[in-house]
């Protein structure tokens, strides 16, 4: 249920006979057919912590509040403070507010569509909650054992602090039986746009140096991973560069 509100409104916007309806009542009909959902509250719900567990089962939910006492407490004083869960109750109510979502995924649609006019390798459609870059039409020349998408994301941090998310090979992780890497298809590099932050100039901004890193794209030569944790490498493994 994470980006629930989001792809609500792309059913609006996007499916034949949905644009009259609300997003929140698109949610509602998503909501009333789903069994069991987990949410992390930090994206769509609009608060910095914290998120939930919903089922239509008792026995589960019985389970899932014994699990609460183990790790974070009696039911009724653990986990979430009040004040946050309150704050996610009402970010939950303005995340599905039309003039909201419209004007949270408008913001990343004009950061789009500013890259596709400059020509910059993306997927598309563009989505709700950010702009994917491909880094592997971007850094053609960078194979894929050099990190390619980790490589752009540290490319446009050093170019203007702009810090973005690696989704490839650092990724993927290695094969459990193999210990060879994961060769995903894909080496994608996320601008994920924070919700009620930035502005039209920060947009701007962000597309001013992907365009400086992409016009410069022939002189990166990759990464070398010089330290790899045991899990979730893509967290805390470190580079230098070829």
């Amino acid at each position: 249920m994470t980006r629930v509100a989001e792809n609500a409104y792309m059913i609006k916007l996007l499916e034949e006979g949905q644009g009259h309806r609300s997003t929140a009542d698109i949610v509602l009909e998503l909501c009333s057919l789903t069994d069991g959902a987990t949410m992390s509250a930090k994206k769509d719900a609009l608060v910095n912590i914290g998120g939930f567990m919903a089922t239509n089962e008792w026995d589960v939910f019985e389970e899932a509040r014994n699990q609460v006492v183990i790790f974070e407490g009696l039911h009724t004083y653990g986990g979430l403070a009040g004040r946050d869960m309150e704050a996610m109750a009402i970010g939950i109510s303005e995340s599905v507010d039309d003039d909201h979502i419209r004007a949270r995924v408008g913001q990343v649609f004009y950061l789009g569509r500013k890259l596709q006019a400059a020509g910059i390798p993306m997927v598309k459609p563009i989505g709700t909650h950010g702009v994917f870059l491909d880094a592997k039409a971007f850094l053609p020349h960078v194979p894929q054992l050099a990190f390619p998408a980790q490589t752009l994301a540290a490319e446009l941090y050093l170019d203007a602090g702009v810090r973005t998310m690696e989704r490839g090979i650092v990724s993927a992780g290695r094969d459990k039986e193999t210990g060879d890497h994961c060769y995903p298809e894909l080496e994608l590099v996320r601008l994920t746009i924070p919700r009620r932050v930035y502005t039209q100039a920060h947009m701007d901004v962000i597309a001013e140096s992907v365009q400086r890193v992409y016009e410069r794209r022939d002189s990166i030569k990759g990464l070398r991973m010089t330290y790899e944790p045991k899990y979730l490498r893509f967290f805390q493994a470190r580079f230098e560069t070829l």
